[in-house]
């Protein structure tokens, strides 16, 4: 099997199982949640052979990471347990329509004290992608130099490097670090996979061509500007640039883990060997998949679910 790693904050998610605000709220279900997380058990769910890298306190939610990642056959001998910091959850609002709010626990945690010595563990044998996002740059100097670091072993070891920015004002001290920082961060990748609006605040950049051909020209192989809903994305590389449609969905559950479901499609279409406008369909196919239901990973395909969607879909495009 095709190996991929990916490193970042895994988390307790605790989601109301009833409406209102969360701290009214009495009854909460278990989950576990992370950007990065979600991203690798979509890729487990393809058949790739998954590795984790994080850090995770000696707690509950710790053990119940653990456990999932076993339950999803994800290799977990690179994430580290802490016992002195605790592991971070979010807790998640239930609602009916829109974006339900989330309130994040994570300052502290066992994840922000990991150190770029823990990627000496790694053995980049067969490992043909890594992908990274900008959460974790914002989370402490420690882990901004792991990304780092990681990024550049990859490189060295002639691994890919995928990036979404993903980015998260919330956790950032300014509007400009975070751009700085993440913006600089995704020179050092192969494919760079921001939504538009993303790629306008990093880049100060007016539309979808100019960004793609800001990232082409700073040595970027692939970049992918997912346009939002149901607008599709641009792709383009040296050989070219596309416009590729979504995939129409009658109703949309919960959009969280979605962009990191098109990472998933697009990343893997890549190591398949698909064409651009494939992968990036694949991505968009499997965005639409997580959508339709409750929860942050819950809707990311086995490979047969993903051919059977797309092949039931096909010649239904969203222009």
């Amino acid at each position: 099997m095709t190996k991929v790693l990916t490193i970042g904050e895994a988390m307790g998610l605790l989601v109301a199982e009833s409406e209102g605000p969360l701290d009214l709220v009495k009854h909460f279900e278990r989950h576990v949640c992370g950007a990065e997380l979600n991203y690798i058990v979509g890729m487990a769910r393809l058949g790739f052979d998954a590795y984790y890298i994080s850090r995770v306190g000696a707690d509950p939610f710790g053990a119940c990471i653990r456990n999932f990642l076993k339950e999803n056959h994800i290799h977990d001998a690179y994430v580290q347990t802490d016992k002195a910091y605790m592991t971070g959850y979010q807790m998640k609002e239930k609602v009916s329509s829109g974006d339900p709010k989330v309130a994040n626990i994570r300052k502290n945690t066992a994840f922000t004290h990991l150190l770029p010595a823990a990627l000496d563990a790694i053995d980049w044998q067969d490992v043909k992608l890594v992908h990274v996002t900008g959460i974790p740059l914002a989370l402490s100097d420690t882990c901004r130099q792991s990304i780092y670091a990681l990024m550049e072993q990859a490189r060295q070891h002639g691994a890919l490097v995928s990036f979404d920015p993903n980015l998260r004002p919330m956790l950032w001290p300014s509007e400009r670090e975070m751009c700085k920082v993440i913006g600089e961060a995704s020179l050092h990748a192969d494919i760079v996979l921001p939504g538009l609006e993303e790629a306008k605040r990093i880049t100060g950049l007016a539309d979808e061509k100019e960004i793609g051909k800001y990232y082409l020209d700073q040595g970027v192989q692939m970049a992918v500007i997912k346009l939002g809903g149901s607008h599709g994305a641009y792709v383009c590389s040296e050989a070219g640039a596309q416009y590729v449609p979504s995939y129409p969905v009658a109703t949309i559950v919960d959009t969280v883990g979605a962009g990191d479901g098109f990472a998933v499609g697009f990343t893997s279409g890549v190591l398949d060997g698909l064409p651009l406008y494939a992968a990036a369909r694949r991505g968009a196919a499997i965005g639409a998949l997580q959508i339709q239901v409750a929860g942050d990973n819950e809707g990311l395909p086995t490979r047969q679910e993903l051919e059977t969607f797309q092949r039931n879909n096909e010649g239904e495009d969203v222009q």
